[in-house]
């Protein structure tokens, strides 16, 4: 059965924890599906992790579309999420349905993701009333950094911690079923997971959620131009990829690879009449 947000809901009120990776190719998406992570979010943290850009504020739509109908052929019990990019839905209503709606036709998207609070809130009506599932997403919002002046931990003040909670609970109000809590207080983010009904997922917010995302190349080492204090390192695949890397450039020229077990043969008598 595939996973949907009656399966996240479940979960909650189960008191399953729900598992949540990014991936942003087929095979990467497949090698999760079989594993049998519960949601893999197509975020625009491809801008940072696939494409090289300093920040997620550049993607596009049409990136974020190609990563996420990959991810989908990819996948046959996982939900997919597909993060909405940076201005495609912050204008109005209007903008954000038919983004949203690309995002579930061409992307193959099982429900989008936007930031923000309050503000959006008329975005999140208006998308989940044509049908389409909405993910919320407090706390740091990287498509914001520029006005949070760097990546800052949200919520630490009385002042900033109640904006959340009630952001928090307009979000829900709007018709939003889950919230990913990024790095905010773990306490902070336990109330809140407490104070909803519906599912939150942290990244840097503590196991008091209801789940947790994390970037798989962070999780696997892959990716060092920034390492966030809340990403555990669970293998160092990074390491074995450069080493292996090394060791075929070596072997090409050394001239040991390919090797006669990697090669194909043809008769003797059919190569002499080429000469």
């Amino acid at each position: 059965m595939k996973n949907t947000v009656r399966t996240f809901q479940m979960a909650k009120e189960e008191g399953r924890k729900i598992s949540m990776l990014t991936a942003y190719d087929y095979s990467t998406a497949k090698l999760m599906d079989e594993a049998g992570i519960d949601a893999i979010l197509v975020g625009d943290s491809l801008g940072n992790t696939m494409l090289g850009y300093e920040d997620t504020v550049s993607v596009t739509m049409e990136d974020m579309i190609h990563h996420g109908a990959a991810v989908a052929r990819g996948t046959s019990k996982t939900m997919v999420v597909i993060d909405m990019p940076f201005m495609s839905y912050q204008t109005n209503e209007y903008d954000a349905l038919v983004n949203a709606g690309r995002l579930m036709k061409e992307g193959r998207a099982g429900a989008v993701k936007l930031e923000g609070g309050q503000s959006v809130c008329p975005q999140i009506k208006a998308i989940t009333s044509a049908g389409i599932p909405v993910m919320a997403h407090l706390g740091l919002t990287p498509q914001s950094i520029n006005a949070f002046g760097g990546n800052r931990v949200q919520g630490k003040s009385e002042e900033a911690a109640r904006k959340i909670i009630e952001d928090a609970m307009a979000v829900q109000e709007a018709g939003a079923f889950a919230v990913v809590l990024e790095c905010i207080p773990a306490k902070l983010a336990t109330l809140i997971t407490e104070k909803l009904a519906i599912p939150t997922i942290g990244i840097g917010a503590g196991n008091g959620c209801d789940g947790q995302v994390l970037v798989y190349q962070d999780m696997l080492g892959m990716f060092s131009d920034y390492i966030p204090k809340f990403a555990k390192k669970f293998a160092d695949v990074g390491t074995v990829m450069k080493n292996a890397f090394a060791d075929y450039i070596k072997e090409v020229s050394e001239g040991t690879y390919p090797a006669e077990e990697h090669t194909f043969k043809i008769d003797d008598d059919v190569l002499g009449k080429l000469y």
